[in-house]
């Protein structure tokens, strides 16, 4: 079922609720530009076995309203928790891709882990996305703004630029397609503002030594946008993490190895 849930006044997000009655809860949080639909191929197979599936549009993205402001990591965890609060979810996993995975590492830490029994994260953008002074790895901080500037004068052709980076294995162009229109159902105004947050967020470094709860970590060996160093600094922060590599795989790993990503998550959650 589908549900809008008020994070601000005069602010909804949209939320899938796939088999509420499920014995064990996952919280899936998309990646930028995206929307929850990127979690297809989990959302129609998990419910089949058993698993209670949440999967949020971030604000300004996919379904939810897009408000102009509000795009900062402490705001967007701050919207997972009304969610959690909304649903009364309890001991769940709690999964985030990308961008998606900062903010779950942000709900970590500014929350409490408040309700998560288990933390996934997926090529996730932290601790940082950008290359820093003292973090030389990720991308360089000109392509970033070279990306939000690219969204201010020709966003189509951005997306489309960033799709090109995604992908190490062979998807058909209809799949490489309806992921860019999923992009395009963002508002250009969050899309560059999530772009800036990039920019300016250092707090992940800390935010990833508060985590407690048992953590798994799937990132592509090949992932050109969160470099692989990005997953064994999570791994060297999080005391109780795993990391499990992914060969021969890019950043849209539930789609370059779609099998193997659902098998590790679902041997991650019955553990």
């Amino acid at each position: 079922m589908g549900y809008y849930i008020t994070v601000e006044p005069g602010i909804n997000v949209y939320v899938e609720d796939l088999n509420p009655a499920g014995h064990r809860t996952i919280l899936l949080i998309h990646g930028w530009p995206g929307n929850h639909n990127l979690f297809e191929y989990q959302l129609e197979q998990l419910p089949k076995m058993g698993y209670r599936c949440v999967a949020m549009d971030c604000r300004g993205f996919g379904l939810s309203d897009k408000p102009w402001s509000g795009y900062d990591y402490n705001r967007l965890s701050d919207d997972i928790r009304c969610v959690v609060d909304a649903l009364k979810l309890q001991n769940f996993t709690l999964g985030g891709h990308s961008t998606g995975g900062a903010i779950c590492v942000r709900y970590m830490a500014r929350h409490n882990g408040y309700g998560v029994s288990k933390l996934a994260l997926f090529a996730a953008a932290a601790p940082s996305l950008i290359q820093r002074p003292y973090f030389p790895y990720g991308l360089n901080r000109e392509a970033v703004i070279n990306i939000i500037q690219g969204v201010y004068t020709d966003r189509p052709k951005t997306l489309r630029d960033f799709g090109s980076m995604i992908f190490h294995n062979y998807v058909s162009e209809p799949l490489s397609d309806w992921i860019f229109y999923l992009g395009l159902q963002a508002a250009g105004w969050s899309t560059a503002a999530i772009a800036n947050t990039w920019l300016d967020e250092e707090g992940l470094f800390n935010d990833l030594k508060t985590i407690k709860v048992p953590t798994l970590i799937l990132h592509g060996i090949n992932d050109q946008v969160c470099l692989f160093p990005l997953a064994i600094a999570q791994n060297n922060s999080i005391k109780n993490s795993k990391l499990v590599p992914f060969e021969s795989c890019g950043h849209f790993l539930f789609y370059d190895q779609r099998e193997r990503f659902n098998e590790e998550l679902i041997k991650f959650i019955e553990v």
